[in-house]
């Protein structure tokens, strides 16, 4: 490989990493997911979205205006074959804080859930209660998820499609026990993006066999369609991902959202300032 290509693809890479960067520091601004004080969990599975968080995280941490604790925790739930010491060993080299929580929630998905079933819907509730009980007991203030812009766009017609609800994965959460804040640092970067850079930094990625091996799920379908869409449509995802950040309740059906039923109590009469057709018949007729 010449000096010159290798030049090129280093130029390429701190493009690639200064976009990420400036991906997590505007999601970070928008919704205040970070203030000065806090402690922010960062979950670890293995994958390359959150070692991407973590990494982007760390550089923020040391550059940012606000003081901000960073601790990487993972779940290892115990599937068989998982190599227990890759992430103590990658964590210990980057001299980061790490905790490593052993649950055997592996053993309760596969004996609940029948056989050729998708297993992600208990797998996550499993791995969030375990996460969120070790954020209460150890003073996390901020719980750091990597789902990235491509799963919120995934969600929102997952849901769409099975559930028959307009809802996506919202940037920054209040946990329904009130007692967690969830933050989702990568909510605007590409998963595209996000592979490249794991590539270019080779994390030691950890391969979920406890689901990612299946096949036929209803996401796997959704994000092809997607997939299909931006190669026909490039900027269509950027344009869905705004879409879900520029919500008019009143162009919607939900009378939970908008008030449909006393619209009538909230009609005018007309006024002739409100006719632009008056104003043209009004205006002096020029001689000739």
């Amino acid at each position: 490989m010449t000096e010159h290509t290798l030049a090129k693809q280093q130029r390429e890479f701190n493009k690639l990493r200064k976009r990420l960067r400036r991906n997590v520091g505007q999601a970070i601004a928008d919704y205040n997911m970070i203030e000065d004080g806090d402690k922010v969990m960062v979950c670890l599975s293995g994958g390359k979205d959150s070692y991407t968080m973590l990494d982007i995280l760390l550089n923020l941490r040391d550059h940012a205006p606000i003081n901000f604790e960073l601790i990487a925790v993972n779940l290892d739930q115990k599937q068989p074959g998982f190599p227990e010491h890759v992430l103590p060993e990658y964590l210990s080299s980057i001299d980061v804080p790490y905790h490593i929580i052993e649950k055997d929630t592996y053993s309760i998905v596969k004996e609940v859930v029948p056989e050729g079933k998708t297993t992600c819907g208990i797998c996550s509730r499993l791995r969030r209660g375990s996460l969120y009980g070790y954020a209460r007991e150890n003073g996390i203030t901020k719980i750091a998820l990597g789902h990235h812009r491509d799963d919120i766009i995934e969600t929102l017609f997952l849901n769409m499609f099975y559930g028959s609800k307009i809802k996506a994965m919202p940037p920054k959460l209040l946990s329904d026990d009130k007692s967690n804040i969830v933050i989702r640092p990568l909510a605007y970067a590409r998963e595209a993006d996000i592979a490249e850079y794991a590539e270019a930094m080779q994390f030691p990625i950890i391969p979920c066999n406890l689901c990612g091996s299946q096949e036929n799920l209803q996401r796997q379908k959704i994000k092809e369609m997607l997939q299909t869409w931006e190669r026909e449509t490039p900027g269509r995802l950027e344009n869905i991902f705004r879409s879900i950040q520029n919500v008019a309740p009143s162009q919607l059906a939900d009378s939970d959202l908008f008030n449909f039923a006393d619209l009538e109590q909230q009609r005018q009469a007309p006024s002739e300032a409100d006719n632009p057709m008056l104003d043209d018949l009004q205006q002096p007729v020029l001689a000739r």
